[in-house]
């Protein structure tokens, strides 16, 4: 039923289609048209196949949610609209069924929304999987690590308000039950050189605006905090604030995450001192003085002296000199050299960029050391990297960035075009190859080692050879370049740089500072100064040791990047992976702006049209044989637990079990090919049933042993609340207590007014009394957040006129409730006490309720419920109109008989009801041999079992009538024909002692009671009479009835007959529970089985 309250099922329109592999035109063109109509009518996201397409829509959408979380765990792909949610979960179901690791790849360019995504992706995650505190704190870990990171490594630029500056696939680790139990960041080369200079319209890292807006005044006076125009690193920009960023909530958030992760409030003020050291080393500047570099203002050294803990002299001499280290004749000296002004501000700034790359590698490390686990079991692995992006000027970092893009693009053209092709030509299978670009040749131009040595190979080698200052290095670099790759076709230089043809388009880089960027180098006379801070935490970020000699090449910043992305391509190919490819539908990063161009462009490099030919012609599903059979063994009795011979003759044998069309699928040599999704949702939907059904069997038999040791419990609890102060009915408190008399499970219309997933602690149907004591229909519903009455109404206008409707007539919050009224006879009716008016009702199930309310109301307002005795019960009617409520009367008095009489009179209500049992009276157990048997009818006809069979029900859930024990009045039962003392229940108890205590177990495990019972009468019908036994007495010349159809008893007290056999009727209830006898057997049946003859 979740659908049909879903945010796009419900009275809409068609946007498109939901799975581009369904379009009847495949180009650019129809591509982008069924893009633009879905994202116009707000559906972000669109399928090709399992790969999803994201477009983002520069606004917060509603259909992120815990009802959208709900509706897709577990469901196939096909039964709900294109989601993030629908992705994650399959992504969680398949690592759990087939013990695979799993990784999904968002990719997309800068401000296309792969943040969001990765986020939405860990949020899910987080709530659809169980477990205990532990579990919850590596939750709480994996969530905060996003607000954290994102302060430290995300920043604002002229295409994006949250760029990533840095990239990180974040490992997810799982126990084998599926609960999140650990994590691993692997981060990759961090933008250091926004730290210390940004473009126009651009800002530095957020943290730093955070502490400048959300530090507390304490905090701005000891960290020296102005206004962000102050400091050089700031202000080059001219841009501090970012439309619908609040900076000083997520510096509090921010605070938070470093909390949760575990980082101790001394290091955290030393990260923020860090921080602020940094906005301060920045603002000391250099003048020209004899050709050297000179300290402009000295007092400027003090303060990012102190934050830093390091002496202020020292800090002004290692910023405008530096030690080097000469060799001559087999000698080494080390001699001072002062540095240019040019060169100081080099220096400052590298030291600036260390603190702050090595604080950032700390907080990851912090976030990895919080959620390790020793060993792994199963992961899902969620790469969010930085977007492929062109600004005016390209540097070092953009060449970088765009070329993990490139190796990211090889992998999905690798594994969903060109893998996928060749796999069908391998096993076999009849295949037409499909034309796509292949960006390996741009991977090369940049990575290759020799013939032609790469880019990055060439960078390093200029890098290895270029003197300390690196004047005309990058000259150097783009002649050896255009010697190495310049008749590349993808390669072209200019006069100040190069130009690469990248898969998303031509690039232009600005050579000048590759070459120094590239070496990375940071002077030993800055480590030493860092490592004499009195900071601990200072000191443990440079935990080099300098005496140890240097041999061979330093790594380089490209050697690093392209290292890490190697190994990122190798972890990614040992996953079973998964595609998120995220568009940026306009530059002006406004909600419904659609720049056609734009994205065609990027449905063009992203190579969706190849995508959708590829999928359309192939086959969506492929597995081997064994990891098939493994999987869906459970199908048929001859696969499961395993199949024994030819598993290709096992998997042909499965899929014709399952009535799969012959060209539905193809045997390749080692895999089965499935052609369509839905024929692969078919096998799921079956695998699902039969876990459903084994699951349901394990829990009916647990539930069984729960209630075992529970029953007794609740029935004495259950009576303690009358025990003295109200008669008893014969059928009141010794019998099943089932709660759910309406099947809410089964009932939407009545679920629609709880919350999601609100417990229902019982519900029935009851009669409700209004001012002139007329009597109407209520559902009645308990839940632990308050009491429902539901009603019915026609609609009296709009397209549903005439029809009967669901009604929420009243919701009581359970703290509102002042008390409950009862009379002290035995009757079954009650005044709930509520602050503005009361309510007069009449149940059969009174008792189980009140229990219930008595717990619910005691947890909610830890007091107990106030419950009162009287024959005479007051009550406040509500309000109408311009007249008073008023209160109404309700009057008790000995009459005959079970059944109460009503006898309304003015402003009060008389009711005569025969004596009950004592008010002493206490349950009894089944299966104990009784001083009296019998089991009497229902009384009161308009009850729940009644209500029940006008809806289909064969076994209507009405209260099991018990014997009481009591001590005297043993002849009050005006009964015409009790049985015989030895004919039934006083045979029951010795010849089946176990059978009485579980018999009442049957109803706990389902909702309805009887409807949702498993059969079991070979378990539970009374052995016949011994021998030694007097025969049953004679069939009593009365009424009999004929079977219209098949009984099967549910309860031990109930007969069962086949159609056309002939019962003894000896009596009936308004109830429809009917008393007869069948085979010398008596007993309970439903009056709606049978016909009078």
């Amino acid at each position: 039923m979740g659908s049909k309250y879903h945010w796009q099922s419900q009275n809409v329109k068609q946007s498109g289609v939901d799975d581009m592999v369904l379009l009847s035109k495949i180009t650019e063109d129809a591509i982008v048209e069924n893009l633009k109509k879905r994202y116009m009518d707000d559906y972000i996201f669109t399928y090709i196949g399992s790969v999803l397409i994201s477009v983002n829509p520069f606004k917060q959408m509603p259909y992120f949610t815990d009802r959208e979380i709900e509706l897709y765990q577990g469901a196939a792909q096909y039964e709900n609209p294109p989601h993030i949610y629908a992705l994650t979960d399959n992504m969680y179901r398949n690592m759990m069924i087939d013990g695979e690791n799993q990784c999904v790849i968002i990719s997309g360019e800068s401000g296309a929304g792969k943040t969001v995504a990765a986020k939405y992706i860990m949020g899910y995650i987080s709530k659809v999987s169980g477990g205990g505190s532990k579990v919850q704190h590596v939750k709480d870990i994996i969530l905060q690590s996003n607000p954290l990171l994102e302060a430290f490594g995300n920043a604002k630029t002229v295409r994006n308000n949250n760029s990533s500056r840095f990239g990180k696939y974040f490992e997810i680790q799982f126990s084998r039950g599926g609960e999140p139990d650990g994590g691993k960041i692997s981060n990759f080369l961090l933008e250091k050189s926004r730290v210390v200079s940004q473009n126009e319209n651009e800002r530095n890292f957020h943290i730093y605006y955070q502490l400048l807006e959300g530090a507390s005044a304490q905090q701005k006076e000891g960290l020296g905090i102005m206004t962000p125009d102050y400091y050089y690193y700031l202000n080059q920009s001219g841009t501090y604030k970012v439309d619908g960023t609040n900076d000083c909530k997520d510096f509090q958030e921010t605070m938070e995450a470093m909390h949760v992760i575990g980082i101790t409030q001394n290091y955290q003020d030393q990260v923020l001192q860090i921080v602020a050291g940094i906005l301060h080393l920045g603002n000391i500047s250099f003048i020209e003085a004899g050709n050297y570099g000179q300290v402009e203002s000295i007092d400027l050294l003090a303060f990012p002296a102190y934050l830093l803990g390091i002496d202020q002299e020292r800090l002004q001499d290692k910023l405008t000199s530096r030690k080097m280290d000469s060799k001559w004749g087999g000698k080494s000296e080390s001699i001072n050299v002062t540095l240019s002004k040019e060169q100081a501000c080099y220096t400052r700034d590298a030291l600036a960029k260390a603190l702050y790359a090595r604080l950032f590698d700390y907080l990851v490390e912090a976030i990895n050391k919080a959620m390790q686990k020793p060993y792994e079991e199963y992961s899902i692995g969620v790469l969010d990297i930085y977007g492929f992006e062109i600004f005016q000027r390209n540097g070092f970092e953009q060449f970088c960035i765009n070329f993990v893009n490139e190796k990211l693009q090889q992998i999905f053209i690798e594994l969903t075009l060109k893998a996928e092709q060749e796999e069908y030509v391998q096993e076999g299978i009849k295949w037409t190859p499909i034309e796509y670009f292949n960006n390996k040749v741009v991977c090369d131009l940049i990575e290759n080692k020799l013939n032609p040595p790469g880019i990055m190979s060439v960078l390093d080698d200029v890098c290895a050879t270029m003197h300390a200052k690196g004047e005309g290095a990058d000259g150097t670099l783009l002649q050896k370049l255009q010697a190495a790759v310049g008749t590349h076709e993808h390669f072209n230089s200019w006069n100040s740089g190069f130009v690469i043809h990248h898969y998303a388009g031509k690039v232009s880089y600005d050579v000048n500072g590759f070459c120094e960027r590239n070496r990375d180098v940071l002077f030993t006379d800055l480590i030493e100064l860092m490592q004499s801070s009195e900071h601990d935490f200072i000191r443990s970020l440079f935990p080099e040791n300098l005496n140890t000699e240097k041999k061979g090449r330093p790594t380089t910043a490209s050697s690093k990047i392209k290292k890490q992305a190697n190994d990122l391509v190798n972890t990614l190919m040992k996953c079973t992976p998964h595609y998120i490819r995220c568009i940026k539908p306009n530059e002006t990063k406004r909600p419904k702006d659609w720049e056609e161009s734009r994205v065609k462009h990027q449905v063009e490099y992203l190579g969706l049209r190849e995508n959708i030919r590829v999928r359309r012609a192939g086959f969506a599903y492929r597995r081997v044989f064994n990891k098939f059979l493994h999987r869906y063994a459970i199908l048929t009795p001859e696969t499961w637990p395993q199949w024994r011979g030819d598993e290709r003759q096992g998997v042909q044998h499965l899929l014709r079990s399952v009535n799969m069309d012959a060209d539905q699928y193809q045997m390749g040599r080692t895999k089965v090919f499935v052609k369509n999704p839905e024929s692969l949702f078919l096998l799921e939907e079956m695998r699902e049933r039969k876990f459903d059904t084994f699951a349901r069997t394990i829990q009916k038999a647990w539930r069984k042993y729960i209630a075992r040791r529970k029953y007794e419990q609740m029935r004495e609890e259950a009576s303690d609340i009358l025990y003295n102060h109200k008669e008893r009915r014969r059928n009141s408190i010794n019998r099943n207590f089932v709660g759910d008399y309406l099947g809410m499970e089964e009932r939407p219309e009545l679920r629609q007014f709880l919350a999601k997933r609100e417990r229902v602690d019982f519900a029935d149907s009851v009669n409700k009394f209004d001012r002139r004591f007329k009597s109407i229909k209520r559902d009645l519903i308990l839940t632990p957040k308050g009491i429902y009455l539901i009603g019915r109404e026609k609609v009296k206008k709009g397209p549903e006129k005439g029809q009967i409707k669901e009604v929420l007539k009243r919701k009581m919050e359970l703290a509102s409730i002042r008390g409950v009224s009862l009379s002290m006879r035995q009757d079954d009716f009650f005044v709930l006490h509520e602050s503005q008016y009361d309510s007069l009702l009449e149940s059969t199930f009174k008792t189980e309720f009140l229990s219930l309310l008595c717990k619910r109301f005691e947890e909610v307002t830890k007091s107990k419920l106030s419950l009162s005795f009287n024959d005479r019960l007051e009550f406040k009617v509500k309000k109408e109109g311009w007249g008073g409520g008023g209160s109404r009367c309700v009057v008790f008095q000995r009459g005959q008989g079970d059944q109460a009489q009503l006898k309304p009179g003015g402003k009060t209500l008389t009711i005569t009801v025969g004596d009950g049992l004592p008010k002493t009276s206490k349950p009894t157990r089944k299966g104990i041999p009784q001083s009296r048997g019998g089991r009497q009818p229902q009384h009161r006809g308009h009850q729940n079992g009644a209500a029940q069979f006008s809806r289909g029900n064969p076994h209507p859930p009405q209260e099991r009538e018990q014997t009481y024990s009591t001590p005297q009045k043993q002849n009050r039962f005006p009964n015409a024909a009790p049985p015989k003392l030895g004919s039934t229940k006083t045979r029951r108890g010795p010849s089946q002692p176990q059978t009485g205590n579980l018999d009442f177990l049957n109803v706990p495990d389902q909702g309805v009671s009887g409807m949702q019972r498993k059969k079991s009468i070979s378990h539970n019908r009374p052995p016949p009479a011994p021998s030694s036994r007097p025969k049953p007495q004679p069939r009593p010349q009365g009424p009999r009835c004929r079977a219209l159809y098949q009984y099967v008893g549910q309860d031990v007290d109930e007969i069962s007959f086949d159609v056309n056999d002939i019962i003894d009727l000896i009596s009936e209830d308004p109830s429809g529970w009917w008393r007869g006898r069948f085979q010398g057997q008596e007993g309970l049946f439903p009056g709606n089985y049978v016909e009078k003859i």
